[in-house]
C-alpha cells in the first residue's frame, strides 16, 4: 500500500486529543457546577473560557505551523494541555482552576491546529477527518460511561483530558520536523477562495454556537428537566456518541459520492429539529431520542464541513481558520445556552437555536455547491552547483633507450624502477594516476622505443596508437 493511502495515525491521535475537551464539555461544566461554589452560568462561563482559549490558538497559529514545524508545535500543545488540565483537576482554588482551563484550552487548540494542517495536506482529507472523529467519539463515549463511577470530584473529566494528551505525546515523534509544504511545494500568494472561505467561517461560528449552546446544558436538561440521575445521563451520552460513530462510519463509506451540499444542507436542517426535541425533553424517551439522533448527525455534517474547508487550500489555512471559527462558536456555546435557558427556559432556548441553524444552512449549502478550480502549484527547480574538478599535469620522466636481450635485468635496473616509483606525483596529488611499469618477459628480445613527449596531454596519451607503440619499452 502506498504511503499516501495509509492512515496517518499520529494525526488521528492528535485530532482526538485536541477535540476531546469539546466532547466532554457537558460533564465538565456539570462537574464544575456541582463540585465548586459556582452557579450554572459561572460554570458555563468557565467552559466558554476554556474553548475560547482553544479557538485563539487556532487563529494565532493557522499560518505558523510551517515556521515552527508540526512536531515541535504538537509537543508544545500537548504539554500545555497536560499541565493546564492537570492543574485545574488537582486544585480547588477558583483562580487556579480558571488559569488551568485557559492553559489547557490553548494546548488543545494547538494540537487541533497541527492536526487540521496535516490533514489538509493529505490526499483524502475527508477520510482522515472521519478517522479522527471516530477516535474522539469512541473515547468520549467510553469516558461518559466511566466518569460517573469515579466519584463526584470536579477534576475527573479534566484529568481524563490531561491523561489523553500525555498518552498521545510519544506519537508526535512520527510527525515531520518540517511540513512537506516547506520542503517541496509552497504556493505563494493570498488565500484562495477568500469570499467562500470567509462565508463558511462565519456560518460555522453560528453553526457551532447553536450546537454547543445545547450541548453545554444537555447534562442539566437530563438531570433537572427530564428527572434523570447522572449515571443514566452518562449512559445516554455514551449511546449517543456510539450512534455518532455509526454516522461517521457511514460518512466515511459514502465519502464524496453525495457531494458536499446535500449532507451539509439536509443534515443541518435535521439537526435543528433534533435540538428542538432534545431541549423540550421531559422524560427519558424524548431526551434519549433527541440526543441520539442529534449526535448521529452532528459528526457527519462536521466531517463534510472540515473536508470542504481542507479542499479549499492544500496548505490547510482555511481548514484551520474554519475550525477556529467553529471553536469560537463552541466557546461561546455554554455561556449562551446558560443565559438563554436561565431567562427563557430550555424549550424556548431550543426553538431559538433551531431557527438560527436554519438560517445558516443557506450560506453553508451555497459554499458547498460552488465549483472550484484545481489549484496550480508551482514546484521550483533547485539548481545544485557542481564542484569543478581540477585538471592536473603529470610529468612523465624520459628514459634512455636500452637494448637488451631477455634475462639481462641487472640490479641497476631494479634501482631505477624504485627511483621511478619514488618520483611519481601520485603521493602528492591524489588525482594523479600511478605509473605502470612493465618488466621484460624472458624469451623475447625487446626493443625500447622512447615515447615522444608530445604524445602526452594533461590527462594521458593523446594518441592511442603512439601510446601502444611506446608501451613495449616503458609504461607511464
Amino acid at each position: 500500500m502506498s504511503a499516501r493511502t495509509t492512515t496517518p495515525w499520529p494525526l488521528v491521535a492528535l485530532f482526538t486529543a485536541g477535540y476531546l475537551a469539546a466532547y466532554l464539555l457537558p460533564t465538565t461544566v456539570g462537574r464544575l457546577d456541582a463540585g465548586l461554589p459556582l452557579s450554572a452560568t459561572q460554570a458555563g462561563a468557565i467552559g466558554s473560557v476554556l474553548l475560547l482559549s482553544s479557538a485563539s490558538a487556532g487563529f494565532l497559529l493557522a499560518s505558523r505551523v510551517d515556521r515552527f514545524g508540526p512536531r515541535r508545535l504538537a509537543r508544545a500543545g500537548l504539554l500545555l494541555a497536560v499541565a493546564g488540565y492537570g492543574i485545574a483537576a488537582l486544585s480547588t482554588a477558583l483562580p487556579l482552576v480558571v488559569a488551568g482551563a485557559v492553559v489547557g484550552g490553548f494546548g488543545s487548540g494547538t494540537a487541533t491546529t497541527v492536526a487540521a494542517t496535516g490533514i489538509a495536506g493529505r490526499r483524502d482529507p475527508h477520510r482522515v477527518t472521519t478517522m479522527g472523529l471516530l477516535g474522539v467519539s469512541a473515547l468520549a463515549g467510553a469516558l461518559y460511561l466511566t466518569i460517573p463511577h469515579l466519584g463526584p470530584a470536579h477534576g475527573v473529566p479534566l484529568a481524563a483530558i490531561a491523561v489523553t494528551a500525555l498518552l498521545v505525546l510519544p506519537l508526535t515523534g512520527r510527525l515531520p520536523a518540517r511540513s512537506a509544504a516547506t520542503r517541496t511545494v509552497r504556493p505563494a500568494g493570498p488565500l484562495p477562495y477568500r469570499r467562500s472561505g470567509l462565508l463558511l467561517a462565519a456560518a460555522m461560528l453560528f453553526w457551532s454556537l447553536a450546537q454547543n449552546s445545547l450541548w453545554g446544558v444537555s447534562g442539566r436538561i437530563g438531570l433537572t428537566q427530564a428527572g434523570l440521575d447522572e449515571v443514566t445521563v452518562g449512559a445516554v451520552f455514551a449511546v449517543a456518541l456510539g450512534a455518532g460513530l455509526l454516522g461517521v462510519v457511514c460518512a466515511g463509506v459514502l465519502g464524496p459520492r453525495l457531494g458536499g451540499a446535500l449532507p451539509i444542507g439536509l443534515g443541518t436542517v435535521l439537526i435543528a429539529g433534533c435540538i428542538a426535541l432534545s431541549a423540550a425533553a421531559s422524560d427519558l424517551t424524548s431526551f434519549a431520542t433527541g440526543e441520539i439522533a442529534w449526535n448521529t448527525l452532528y459528526p457527519v455534517v462536521l466531517s463534510y464541513v472540515i473536508g470542504l474547508a481542507a479542499s479549499m487550500d492544500r496548505r490547510g489555512r482555511w481548514a484551520v481558520l474554519v475550525g477556529s471559527a467553529s471553536s469560537l462558536g463552541t466557546a461561546c456555546g455554554p455561556l449562551t445556552g446558560s443565559l438563554l435557558s436561565a431567562r427563557a427556559g430550555y424549550p424556548a432556548m431550543g426553538v431559538v437555536l433551531a431557527a438560527g441553524l436554519l438560517l445558516v444552512t443557506v450560506p453553508m449549502t451555497l459554499v458547498a455547491r460552488r465549483p472550484r478550480r484545481s489549484q496550480v502549484v508551482e514546484i521550483p527547480v533547485v539548481e545544485i552547483p557542481l564542484a569543478e574538478i581540477p585538471v592536473v599535469d603529470i610529468p612523465v620522466p624520459e628514459t634512455a633507450a636500452v637494448e637488451r636481450t631477455a634475462g639481462q635485468v641487472t640490479g641497476a635496473d631494479v634501482a631505477g624502477l624504485a627511483d621511478l616509483l619514488a618520483d611519481s606525483p601520485s603521493a602528492e596529488d591524489p588525482f594523479a594516476r600511478p605509473p605502470l611499469v612493465e618488466i621484460p618477459v624472458a624469451g623475447s628480445p625487446l626493443d625500447a622505443v622512447p615515447a615522444p613527449r608530445e604524445a602526452y596531454g594533461t590527462a594521458g596519451p593523446r594518441h592511442t596508437g603512439a601510446a601502444t607503440a611506446a608501451s613495449a619499452a616503458e609504461g607511464v
